[in-house]
Parts: structure tokens; C-alpha cells; sequence
């Protein structure tokens, strides 16, 4: 056993060095004034004040949260039956399904948000497709429509991912007993299937949420400057203006923010444990 603990020293070191100090400069970036030396600062809760005391910032949070719920929301509804359907299939055809929904993650994710500019522009293929229903010049690219197809894109794979793992891995004699018992499909998928693919449902929310509530490139591309979230703020602060101050503050309020979902994801999944149970 102490010999395996040693093992882990160099993850550990790691994760010092490239997690804790890293959070620690922006946790004491937050709490400083613009301009203080190394030696001389002076602690100050202005930059947390500034965010807090200003309706855009708070606007522009709200914002970054309904559309990352908005965005959630989707890839659950298109996820969860392309996962079912997956997991109803021989393991071969998995094999094959799953192969094709990972090879496109391994394109970079940038490159892939960039296809899709060409795409939703005007004259694009979206544009072709929905001048069939009647709908001509239209485009899509930099409005909300176009950051959310973004955000789908993207993230519906590790939706996808988490829930057919879960369903992959299911008692099949559980469905078979739900038959025998005189259960229709429904009622079987109802109070059967779907309770025992929870934790793989809150598994794939909380890898799409998360990235989603903080993106920056893909409303930056596909929204082309004009739908702003809390990432690009952010961007902005540190790249832009300059501010990292108040660039550190606000991703110290993102990163509680986030903390506190994930502590709220994790008591739901320990709930629904405990009713399954």
C-alpha cells in the first residue's frame, strides 16, 4: 500500500502545479487593486463589488446560464433517444455507432465551430435547406439560433456518451421481468429504463452544462461579437482590456458558481440513488 502511495506523487505534483497554482494567482489577482507590485498590494473587494453593483455583468451571467440550460435541455432531448437506440442494438453495431459519433471530437473543437460560419452564412447549406420551406436569404450565423447550434454540436457527444454507457450496461432480465409482469413498452421504459439511467443522465448534463455556461469561442464565432456570454467577458478582461483583476474576480464568481451546480448535480444523483435503492 505505501508503495502504491508513492505512485501517485508525480499526479500530485502535477496537480499542484498546473490546477492549485494557477487558482491561486487568479484567487489573489480577485482580491487586488490594478497596478499593485508584488511586494506593496493592498487587498481590496472592489473588482467582486463592480460585478455585482453592475446590471450588464449580471445580465450578461444571466444570459450565459439560460443558454447553457438552454443547450442542455437539447442535447438531453436529442441524446437520450440516440443513446437508447444505440443500446438496443447487437454490440457490433454499437461498436460502429459509437466510432461514428467520437471520430468528429477528434477534429479540434475550434475547427469544427468554424465549418460551421460557412454553413449557417448566408448562401450556406442551411440557407439552401430552409429556402426549400419557403424561407429565402436567410442566415443564421451571429444570432442566437447559431450559437446554440454551436453549443449542440459540440457538446452532444459526451450527452450521448454518458447515457449510453449506462444503458449499455443495463440487466436486461430487469426488462424481461417488467414484460412478464404485464408492463407495456412505455411503462417499462417509465419505471424501468429511464430511473436506472439517471446517473448517467446526470452525468451528461453536468458534461454539458458546464463547458456550455462558460464557452467563449463559439459565441465568439458564431455569434460574431454581438451575443456576448460570461466567457467572453472574461476573454475580454485578460486579452482585451487588459484588466486581469477584474478578469480574475469575475472567473473566481464562475468558478463557485460552478462548484455550487456540481454540488447541486451530485445531491440529485445521490437522491435518486437512494429512491432507487
Amino acid at each position: 500500500m505505501r508503495r502504491f502511495r508513492q505512485l501517485t506523487i508525480p499526479y500530485l505534483i502535477w496537480a499542484v502545479v498546473m490546477l492549485l497554482i494557477p487558482m491561486g494567482l487568479i484567487l489573489m489577482y480577485s482580491f487586488l487593486r490594478p497596478g499593485n507590485s508584488i511586494i506593496h498590494f493592498q487587498l481590496t473587494l472592489e473588482n467582486y463589488i463592480r460585478f455585482f453593483t453592475d446590471q450588464d455583468f449580471l445580465i450578461i451571467l444571466w444570459r450565459s446560464l439560460l443558454i447553457a440550460l438552454k443547450t442542455t435541455v437539447i442535447c438531453l432531448l436529442l441524446g437520450y433517444p440516440i443513446a437508447y437506440f444505440i443500446s438496443r442494438c447487437s454490440e457490433k453495431t454499437q461498436s460502429a455507432l459509437i466510432l461514428a459519433i467520437t471520430v468528429p471530437m477528434w477534429i479540434n473543437m475550434l475547427v469544427r465551430t468554424y465549418a460551421w460560419i460557412g454553413i449557417l452564412s448566408k448562401g450556406g447549406l442551411a440557407s439552401w435547406f430552409l429556402s426549400l420551406f419557403g424561407v429565402k436569404n436567410a442566415e443564421l450565423l451571429y444570432t442566437e439560433a447559431a450559437v446554440l447550434i454551436g453549443m449542440v454540436y459540440n457538446f452532444l457527444p459526451f450527452m450521448i456518451l454518458q447515457i449510453n454507457t449506462v444503458l449499455s450496461k443495463m440487466d436486461k432480465s430487469l426488462l424481461e421481468a417488467s414484460a412478464d409482469l404485464g408492463a407495456n413498452k412505455f411503462q417499462t421504459f417509465w419505471r424501468v429504463v429511464f430511473p436506472l439511467s439517471l446517473p448517467g443522465v446526470v452525468s451528461g448534463i453536468t458534461l454539458v452544462f458546464l463547458p456550455a455556461v462558460s464557452a467563449f469561442f463559439i459565441p465568439k464565432l458564431l455569434g460574431g461579437g454581438q451575443y456576448f456570454l460570461i466567457g467572453n467577458v472574461i476573454e475580454n478582461q485578460f486579452i482585451t482590456v487588459g484588466e486581469w483583476n477584474f478578469g480574475s474576480a469575475i472567473s473566481m464568481i464562475m468558478a463557485f458558481v460552478m462548484m455550487l451546480l456540481m454540488m447541486l448535480v451530485r445531491r440529485l444523483d445521490r437522491k435518486s440513488g437512494r429512491e432507487d435503492s
